[in-house]
């Protein structure tokens, strides 16, 4: 199910190259879809910083790349779309239904309300590399191997 344009791109990452920056961003999505189902999280960690610094967010697309980035596991993704939501609450609650989203997306969402700079993603894949462990993983999953680590 991996178009022969991203399983070269997979391939040539894997075998020690860099995907060029306009295929990253050309192709994002789909790297991160199989960048995720074959474990590449090198790849998948790479496109993900390129959907979030290439992609604008807007009221009307913040609650699919929030969906998206909790199914696909993209914390840096999740926290760019929560600080949009936090920073436009009145136009998102205004035009954005919450039906379908899982509940403990909403408790994230109220805890990004209240969070502190230490806590967000960036912040804990520096501390987590320093330490030669796993970068890769929600929030909550970093948080944890930083205090079972400590």
């Amino acid at each position: 199910n991996v178009e022969p344009e991203i399983f070269r791109h997979l391939l040539y990452y894997t075998y020690g190259g860099k995907v060029a920056d306009d295929d990253l961003k050309k192709c994002t999505k789909d790297i991160i879809n199989a960048a995720d189902r074959y474990g590449i999280v090198g790849l998948k960690l790479e496109a993900e910083t390129t959907l979030v610094t290439s992609t604008t967010i807007t009221v009307a697309n913040v609650k699919e790349l929030l969906l998206y980035a909790y199914e696909k596991n993209c914390a840096l993704l999740k926290e760019s779309a929560m600080d949009f939501l936090v920073g436009n609450r009145n136009d998102v609650l205004n035009n954005v239904s919450f039906d379908n989203v899982p509940g403990h997306l909403m408790k994230d969402l109220l805890e990004a309300w209240n969070m502190d700079d230490s806590v967000r993603v960036s912040a804990l894949r520096k501390r987590l590399h320093k330490k030669g462990l796993d970068i890769d993983g929600s929030r909550e999953a970093m948080v944890a191997l930083l205090k079972k680590k400590l």
